[in-house]
């Protein structure tokens, strides 16, 4: 092996992959050393890979401790500790709990047994095992370390954690229940501002729970860029830690009764006619809302500040004070970052991504920054104040909800990473990847592969950080939830790296810390978790996910047999979660009817007529095996007199395939809202930008008319009776 080899193969670069097809390919050199690069490793010639390679395997000796170790509660709890092979003299210990308990003990070094040993910079080196007399609860606990030889001394985290994520036979009655998928921004309310917001969630979350249903599933709620409205695809977030504020609901926020300045604003004829413009839309205008919105939040902050800051303040007051603590540094950085995106932003368009900002404004830590902060309280504080909101309504909307009988909650989406020009990547430098972005390899959808243009996490950057960054993301989108679904689950064991120039590969992750860690937040924060294992699944990753209490995502679309037909619903796994389809498919009537091809058709999306024709003549294929399926469970609609996939769609026909569904053996279903009022248009066209209204379409019902509609009722009662019946759960 060369030396560029072993060095990717220990930065976990993986040397090789499998495509969809079954193809091997290799990494070439020019892709390790420009992923390297991106990890901050240099490796253009032999000599430099020789000397970070040396550095690299030579830092886990000079360690004393390592950064963090993530153990199961019914491990023994074995520290390695590495020291010169040589050191004698006393170890002491001290581990201080998460929840403020203290224990230490000394101990003669040389009567801990030796695990391992190696060199570093011509020097000999000992890993020994600290065995610790007691294990500590489950959490995050501080342990220091220190030798009298030389008084050498360390620290690092230790995390103690459950085998098992929440699994919903903990949280609902046979562990079976069902529910309803929607984009948020695409609710449509009676007294809306052009977009869904939390209060009409909080409406739907109660229809929902009245109709039966145990969830409400929802798209990513992930911070996006105030400063720019343009830049508004869920999956392309500005930190996934932090709240999109633009589905705060204005007339909600306890400050309007108290602004005769907003109240004002909002009554001029100028406004309110803008404001009739946006509700009535048939797309989300996120520029608009924006406008329309955001005068308002600030002059509601104005009032908030003068009324419950001031002086000594006021309960609203404190328990802004007490937000701010609680989230700590990372929504200071946050709310900081979207004051200095704003400031530059607006100055120059062509400055929207902080690495084109003045240098010393790309490091969140520097004396420039600093002073902009300080410079600029007000308009931090109100970046501030709209996460808090925006964190209040949702919780308010997930009560409601609950109260009204939805078992579980809400189902939050974990985006499978951010934005390299946005708040996360810039207030968490080492953490997040610069140089590289991730993707997928080529598979049947994408010829050509994928490139999503996000930022990935360092391996190496979230061990140095002791997962905490990693940690705090998935706490705060399991907030205000029952269950959290993670695209792209896979990135937990390895991530689709493209470098800026090359091709792309597999980087390793700590998969079983990460896996660990999302199980303790789990049964802390009360959430079942969902991983969305689409697309090109390494060998034995579903059954590790399955031991670690994750359910799978399945898509009826997808779940075939070995002859092509649809897998039958006792056979899909109980560990599961099942849905018809997705917001990146055709929704069921869009599929039956073809529209989605007819779209890609017209957007010349096919590279060529013979790869439209085939797909044509494939749909017609999967109709008439999806016939055949609903007759073998006997759901077929009688008017389909045949098993001919050219009959004409019909709600029926939309009714069965959910009553299948509902029969399917995994723990949890959702079915669509879109395929509920019978919508054609899917959410989001992959492979499209602006040709396509990408996460802008809102629905034709609104959600004060939700519970009566018919459609709404008999797709939930379909699904129900299929609950009801056969499962095999």
């Amino acid at each position: 092996m060369s030396v560029l080899a072993r060095l990717a193969e220990v930065a976990g670069i993986e040397p090789f992959y499998h495509d969809i097809w079954g193809n091997r390919r290799d990494t070439s050199p020019e892709t390790m050393r420009a992923l390297l690069a991106a990890m901050g490793l240099r490796a253009g010639t032999e000599e430099e890979a020789a000397a970070s390679l040396t550095a690299l395997e030579g830092r886990g000796w000079r360690r004393l401790l390592p950064p963090v170790l993530v153990l199961a509660e019914d491990e023994a709890p074995v520290i390695p500790v590495s020291v010169p092979a040589a050191a004698a003299g006393t170890l002491t210990w001290n581990l201080t709990e998460e929840g403020g308990g203290l224990r230490c003990e000394s101990v003669p070094l040389p009567s801990l047994p030796v695990l391992e040993s190696g060199t570093s910079g011509g020097a000999a080196y000992v890993r020994r095992g600290l065995t610790l007399p007691l294990v500590p609860p489950l959490g995050y606990h501080r342990l220091e370390v220190t030798v009298s030889d030389g008084a050498v001394g360390a620290e690092m985290v230790l995390i103690l954690t459950p085998r098992r994520c929440l699994t919903p036979d903990e949280v609902v009655p046979g562990g079976r229940t069902w529910g309803v998928a929607l984009q948020l921004y695409g609710l449509r309310g009676h007294t809306d501002w052009g977009i869904g917001d939390f209060d009409d969630l909080a409406r739907f979350g109660e229809t929902a729970g009245r109709l039966g249903a145990g969830l409400v599933g929802l798209n990513p709620l992930h911070a996006l860029f105030p400063a720019d409205p343009h830049h508004f695809g869920p999956y392309s977030p500005s930190s996934r830690s932090f709240l999109n504020a633009l589905y705060i609901d204005v007339e909600a926020v306890p400050d309007l009764a108290e602004s005769e300045d907003a109240q004002a604003l909002i009554a001029e004829p100028g406004f309110q006619e803008r404001l009739a413009a946006v509700r009535g839309a048939e797309l989300v205008d996120y520029p608009a809302v924006s406008a329309l919105k955001m005068t308002v939040l600030e002059a509601l902050h104005r009032s908030f500040r003068a009324r419950h800051l001031a002086g000594e303040g006021s309960p609203r007051g404190r328990d802004f004070r007490a937000f701010q603590a609680a989230m700590g540094e990372g929504l200071f950085r946050h709310a900081l970052f979207d004051a200095l995106h704003e400031h530059f932003f607006r100055q120059d368009s062509s400055l929207w991504a902080w690495q084109s900002w003045p240098e010393p404004f790309r490091r969140p830590d520097s004396a420039e920054v600093a002073a902009f902060a300080a410079g600029h309280a007000e308009r931090v504080e109100f970046f501030t104040y709209l996460q808090w909101e925006a964190d209040r309504q949702l919780g308010v909307a997930a009560a409601r909800a609950k109260a009204a009988g939805l078992a579980v909650g809400f189902y939050r989406d974990l985006a499978v990473a951010g934005s390299p020009g946005g708040a996360a990547a810039w207030a968490q430098p080492g953490v997040l990847v610069r140089g590289a972005s991730v993707g997928a390899p080529p598979d049947q959808f994408n010829m050509k592969g994928q490139n999503w243009g996000l930022a990935p996490f360092s391996p190496v950057g979230l061990r140095d950080a002791a997962y905490a960054p990693f940690a705090a993301m998935v706490r705060a989108n399991m907030r205000h939830a029952g269950a959290l679904r993670i695209d792209h689950v896979m990135a937990l064991e390895h991530l689709f790296w493209i470098p800026d120039e090359g091709d792309g590969a597999y980087v390793r992750y700590p998969f079983q810390d990460m896996v660990r860690i999302i199980a303790l937040e789990s049964r802390r924060q009360g959430c079942i978790v969902i991983g969305e294992d689409l697309g090109t699944v390494p060998e034995g990753f579903r059954p590790a996910m399955a031991a670690a209490g994750v359910l799978s995502y399945r898509v009826v679309y997808f779940e075939r047999t070995a002859d092509g037909g649809y897998v039958a619903p006792q056979d899909y796994p109980a560990q599961s979660m099942a849905v018809v389809s997705t917001h990146d498919l055709p929704t069921f009537r869009g599929f039956w009817t073809g529209h989605d091809l007819e779209i890609r058709r017209a957007l010349d999306l096919y590279p060529s007529a013979e790869a439209a024709g085939k797909d044509a003549w494939d749909r017609g294929v999967d109709r008439w095996r999806l016939l055949l399926a609903l007759g073998e469970q006997g759901l077929k609609p009688a008017r389909y007199v045949s098993d001919d996939g050219a009959q004409p769609f019909s709600r029926e026909l939309a009714e069965a395939v959910h009553r299948y569904l509902g029969r399917t053996a995994g723990r949890i279903v959702m079915m669509q809202i879109e395929d509920a009022l019978g919508e054609i248009e899917q959410p989001n066209l992959p492979g499209t930008t602006d040709q396509h209204p990408n996460w802008r379409r809102r629905l034709s019902v609104a959600v004060e008319d939700l519970e009566s509609d018919g459609g709404l009722q008999a797709m939930a009662a379909a699904v129900r009776s299929g609950r009801g019946e056969r499962g095999g759960g």
